[in-house]
């Protein structure tokens, strides 16, 4: 997960060399029925979460049940895990097979409207339930770097923690990419079958579209982040009926959607 390597330290006047820890960063291949799905780039740890939470985000997967097994593809070998799934979900998602993360790669030639069209037909809005407690939920925001143990080694890590709606810590992961830390942390519970007492996931990062989309897979309704969310995402969760906040810049948080499950 970490690395030290050596560097120069220029001061302003001279350079001396000293260690300095680094993040880890590796390819994971995702192979669904033995065959190629995807490639992301991740820090290691967490693969077989991190791979569940991947399934559950891209509608591979909408319960543990329809994964027949993950495992690693070599036992020796981290970096390629594969996946199988029961036949019957597999006649459900014959074109989610076809174009492989059509939807969850930015740069693929859609437009903004589209983009929203699309995955408001594929994830139904989140329904209504009880209020999120702003004054707490800030407070988890706040405290996310207590559970980052990655980032104060090496500056480079992300972090998603998932609270239950009692403000109860239930999963947390990092990673050096955003999307990855949402898919372990998410993977954990979806696997321990814990997945719907999820309530408030806080966020180290801004929020994009994709971390809106994950959120809403796993049916989580509240979003607090340390950066602001881009227009495509809170366009994204308005249509969802989902809550988007995030740290104001002297103190609070600012509240771009969903205020009507805050009580404000």
């Amino acid at each position: 997960m970490i690395a030290e390597r050596q560097v120069i330290h220029w001061n302003g006047e001279s350079g001396r060399v000293s260690p300095y820890i680094l993040i880890g960063e590796e390819p994971l291949s995702i192979r669904v029925q033995g065959k190629p799905y995807s490639v992301v780039m991740r820090t290691p740890g967490d693969e077989i979460a991190h791979v569940a939470g991947f399934c559950l985000a891209e509608g591979l997967a909408d319960d543990p049940d329809d994964i027949v097994n993950i495992a690693f593809c070599d036992g020796s070998d981290s970096n390629v895990v594969t996946v199988t799934l029961k036949a019957s979900r597999l006649e459900k998602i014959p074109e989610l097979l076809e174009r492989r993360n059509f939807i969850s790669q930015t740069g693929c030639g859609l437009c903004g409207k589209e983009i929203v069209d699309e995955l408001y037909q594929i994830i139904q809005p989140i329904g209504e339930g009880r209020k999120a407690d702003i004054g707490k939920a800030s407070e988890c925001l706040r405290h996310l770097s207590d559970h980052q143990p990655l980032r104060r080694q090496t500056r480079s890590a992300h972090a998603a923690a998932i609270y239950d709606s009692d403000y109860a810590l239930l999963s947390v992961a990092e990673d050096v990419g955003r999307h990855n830390a949402l898919d372990k942390a998410s993977g954990k519970l979806f696997l321990g079958r814990k997945l719907r007492q999820a309530f408030l996931l806080t966020l180290s990062s801004r929020i994009s579209y994709e971390l809106v989309q994950k959120a809403a897979r796993a049916r989580i309704p509240v979003i607090f982040a340390v950066s602001r969310p881009t227009a495509l995402a809170v366009e994204l969760a308005s249509q969802l009926n989902m809550t988007l906040a995030c740290l104001a810049k002297d103190e609070g948080v600012y509240v771009f959607c969903g205020s009507h499950r805050l009580n404000l």
